[in-house]
C-alpha cells in the first residue's frame, strides 16, 4: 500500500510539472491535416470530455490508449456513431480480443463523411447531375501486452484514407505508441501516449503533418463502495499544432449497470461541458451495454453519440 501511494505522489509531480514545461511551446493553428483524427469516438469518453487515457477499457482502447487492452477478458466489440455538424456523420467500430499470456489484438475503423452533394459550377450553379461523396477513414491494427504485473504496453498501426473528390485524395500511415500503469489501490490508473505520429497528408502540392499529440492521464475511484463507486479522472494533452489543453471528468457507477457522466474541458476555445449515462447488463455469458454523450460547442452548437458494445 505505502509503495502505491508514493508512486501516486511521483505520478501527481510529474501531472502537475509537465503542463508548466509545455505551455511554453508556441502556436500553429491550421498547420495540420486530417483533423478528424482529433474527434472523441467514444460516449463513455466524450461524456467525461475524453479524460479518458486513464480509464478507457475494451475495444474502445484501440483509439485512446491501445495498453488497456489485456486487462480486458475474452473478446469486446464497440459501434459507436455520433451525430455531428452540419449533418456530417462520424462512426467508429472496433473489436478486440485478449490472448492472455500472448497478448491482446484489436482492430478498428473510424470514418468521417457526407451526404451525397452535387457538383456544381460557375457556369451550373444548380448542378451539373453528377454527384459526390467525401469522407475520411482511419484503419487500425492494435497489439499490447503486459511489461510487468502493473504495467502494460500498446501500439496501433494506422492506414488513413481521405478522398475530397474525383482526383483529390490522399494516404497516410500513422502510429499510436501507449503505456498504462495500474494500481490496487482505489482503481488507480496513470496512462500516457504518443498519437498519430506517421507520414504527411499531401493534396496535390500542399503537404501537411498529421495531428500528432501527446497525452497523459490518470484517475483515481475518490468513492469505492460496493454498490456507488465514483471515478474521478484528468488528462492533458499537447498537440504539435497549438496549445497544451486539459480535460477532466467523472463516473458515477452503481452496482456496476447504471453510470452518469460528466466533464469540462480547459483551455478549448469552442468546447467546454459534457455530460452522458449508461446501462450495462449480462445475458447468460454476455455483458451488453449502451452509453449516450452530449457534448457542447457553444456557437457551434452540440454532437450527441450513441455507442453499443457487446463483451464475451
Amino acid at each position: 500500500m505505502n509503495g502505491a501511494i508514493v508512486m501516486i505522489r511521483k505520478i501527481i509531480g510529474l501531472v502537475v510539472l509537465l503542463p508548466v514545461l509545455l505551455y511554453s511551446q508556441y502556436n500553429r493553428p491550421g498547420s495540420t491535416d486530417a483533423q478528424f483524427l482529433k474527434i472523441g469516438v467514444s460516449p463513455r469518453g466524450t461524456a467525461m470530455s475524453d479524460a479518458y487515457i486513464a480509464a478507457v477499457t475494451g475495444a474502445e482502447a484501440t483509439y485512446y490508449n491501445s495498453a488497456a487492452l489485456p486487462l480486458m477478458q475474452g473478446t469486446d466489440v464497440v459501434f459507436n456513431h455520433t451525430m455531428w455538424f452540419a449533418g456530417i456523420k462520424h462512426e467508429f467500430f472496433a473489436a478486440a480480443h485478449n490472448f492472455g499470456d500472448l497478448g491482446a489484438i484489436g482492430v478498428s475503423l473510424t470514418g468521417l463523411y457526407t451526404d451525397e452533394m452535387k457538383v456544381r459550377t460557375p457556369l451550373q450553379p444548380e448542378g451539373t447531375g453528377e454527384t459526390f461523396y467525401a469522407g475520411n477513414y482511419r484503419f487500425g491494427l492494435s497489439y499490447a501486452r503486459h511489461l510487468t504485473d502493473r504495467v502494460t504496453f500498446g501500439a496501433t498501426m494506422s492506414y488513413i484514407s481521405m478522398n475530397l473528390y474525383t482526383g483529390f485524395s490522399a494516404r497516410a500511415f500513422s502510429i499510436d505508441i501507449a503505456t498504462l500503469y495500474t494500481s490496487n489501490f482505489r482503481g488507480f490508473r496513470f496512462g500516457m501516449q504518443i498519437g498519430n505520429f506517421g507520414s504527411n497528408i499531401q493534396y496535390v502540392n500542399e503537404s501537411y503533418p498529421l495531428p500528432t499529440n501527446f497525452t497523459f492521464g490518470l484517475g483515481i475511484n475518490a468513492i469505492d463502495g460496493e454498490s456507488h463507486k465514483l471515478w474521478v479522472s484528468g488528462a492533458a494533452v499537447k498537440p504539435n499544432e497549438g496549445q497544451p489543453v486539459a480535460q477532466v471528468g467523472m463516473e458515477w457507477n452503481y452496482q456496476n449497470m447504471f453510470f452518469l457522466r460528466t466533464g469540462y474541458r480547459v483551455n478549448y476555445s469552442v468546447a467546454r461541458y459534457a455530460f452522458g449515462g449508461g446501462i450495462q447488463f449480462g445475458v447468460g455469458d454476455y455483458k451488453m451495454r449502451a452509453d449516450y454523450s452530449y457534448s457542447d460547442y457553444q456557437m457551434l452548437g452540440a454532437s450527441h453519440r450513441f455507442g453499443l458494445g457487446l463483451a464475451f
